[in-house]
């Protein structure tokens, strides 16, 4: 305990202790049905900070997990000190070079927000209040993925603090093991203070969601088989299967097209010949708006979810993921990839070659609950199994799987040597790390 109460003569932002007032709501991460046992958070004020508290903790033995806004925990943290970094939130674009470098505890709400005004997009996923650096870290897949690739492909350099407590500035010129391994296989190699990354056109963005009672879920099927099968770069297309507490089931369809409106809505005219639809938000929008396809929360809630990637989406599939009801799954949806994701990568992840992507989620409100969730994820995986590549994208790993689930053995062991030579005494631990794999 005096190594934890040392904190507060070592870094200038705020330590708390278990038992500390405040302690309980500043250790509690994104999803709240994981449980997360650390013995101190540290709000580091700035990266000199996070600097000190890594000099600190190798001195002391203590090993730090840095989570900016708390997603993907996984309550593996080994008693690990937790490092909040959200007054690391400085945001600057460059709209002539069309670049961003921004803090590691800004959000990609905030980066659209700007960048937009300018014509411009980073490579944001769904959620608007997820952290630039976490999902980077971990490859990013993105609304735009299919004409730009990994979000983590467009990072030019990373600010950090390596495990002696050294603050570099690491690219691929500098020390192409490290910028490499940050490129995709996560935080475990130095803490990110900063990253700086290419933006891309976007003059004009088309997107928005369109439902359907569950009954027209072959038709809509059917129809984003046909679409996403001839796609153009610039269209992203994802289905949808809704079952949201006290409704009826549903069938959504989200999408954006980085382009005209009127080539968006040809684009995606299957759809319109279905009967039925409930609601269709499609529009010209501002790329900072594209939170409000998903509608996913803003804050955080329990959560349970699993992601495989599949290897075709042919008619047997497609049916055998529609066979049955998704309860007590509140979601199952279905992304195209392909495109630029199939094209060399140098991160860990490499190619992208698998062209849809299944994520489950359930919320478990009781054990019973719980347990239900994971049996019907298990038979609609089952369903499915022969089109189940066995890996998954490395932000959408969950409670159960492991780095290794997300990378080819060579990249593992790459990842795995690059941790033995940068972080010999374990100072850093991601929320998957790759020596445990």
């Amino acid at each position: 305990m005096s190594n934890l109460n040392e904190l507060r003569t070592v870094v200038r932002g705020r330590v708390l202790l278990a038992g500390d007032e405040g302690f309980e709501q500043a250790r509690r991460p994104w999803n709240l049905a994981v449980e997360q046992p650390v013995p101190a958070v540290v709000e580091a004020a700035d990266a000199a900070d996070v600097a000190a508290l890594v000099r600190h903790a190798r001195s002391a033995g203590l090993t730090v997990t840095a989570q900016p806004s708390g997603h993907g925990a996984t309550g593996d943290v080994n008693e690990a000190v937790l490092l909040r970094t959200g007054a690391l939130n400085e945001i600057h674009v460059d709209p002539q070079a069309r670049t961003a470098r921004v803090g590691a505890g800004v959000k990609w709400g905030e980066v659209q927000a700007i960048a937009g005004a300018h014509g411009l997009t980073g490579l944001p996923g769904s959620s608007p209040v997820v952290s630039v650096t976490g999902y980077t870290l971990g490859g990013g897949l993105s609304w735009f993925g299919r004409k730009h690739g990994w979000a983590a492909d467009s990072v030019r350099a990373f600010e950090i603090v390596d495990a002696g407590g050294d603050q570099a500035r690491v690219t691929a010129d500098s020390d192409a093991d490290l910028f490499w391994a940050l490129r995709g296989g996560s935080g475990d190699f130095a803490l990110v203070t900063s990253v700086e990354f290419d933006l891309h056109p976007a003059p004009e963005l088309f997107g928005g969601r369109m439902m359907w009672a569950a009954e027209q879920a072959p038709a809509v099927m059917a129809a984003y088989r046909e679409i996403t099968a001839s796609a153009p770069d610039e269209l992203t297309v994802w289905l949808d299967l809704l079952k949201f507490p006290g409704a009826a089931p549903l069938v959504a369809v989200d999408a954006t097209y980085l382009g005209d409106s009127a080539e968006a809505r040809d684009l995606l005219a299957a759809f319109d010949t279905i009967g039925g639809t409930l609601s269709d938000s499609r529009a010209a929008m501002p790329v900072a708006d594209l939170g409000a396809i998903t509608a996913e929360p803003t804050d955080p809630a329990p959560g349970m979810s699993r992601a495989e990637l599949l290897t075709d989406l042919d008619e047997v599939a497609a049916k055998a993921l529609l066979s049955a009801p998704i309860d007590p799954l509140l979601s199952v949806q279905i992304r195209h990839l392909g495109g630029a994701f199939t094209r060399p990568s140098d991160s860990p992840h490499g190619a992208l070659t698998e062209p849809y992507y299944l994520y489950m989620f359930g919320i478990p409100g009781t054990p019973e609950a719980a347990d239900a969730i994971k049996t019907r994820r298990q038979e609609m995986v089952d369903a499915i199994a022969p089109y189940v590549s066995g890996r998954k994208p490395y932000t959408a790993l969950a409670i159960g799987d492991t780095a290794a689930d997300a990378f080819a053995p060579g990249a593992v062991a790459r990842l795995q040597q690059i941790k033995r030579d940068r972080d010999p005494q374990g100072t850093f631990r991601s929320n998957f790390p790759v020596l445990g794999s």
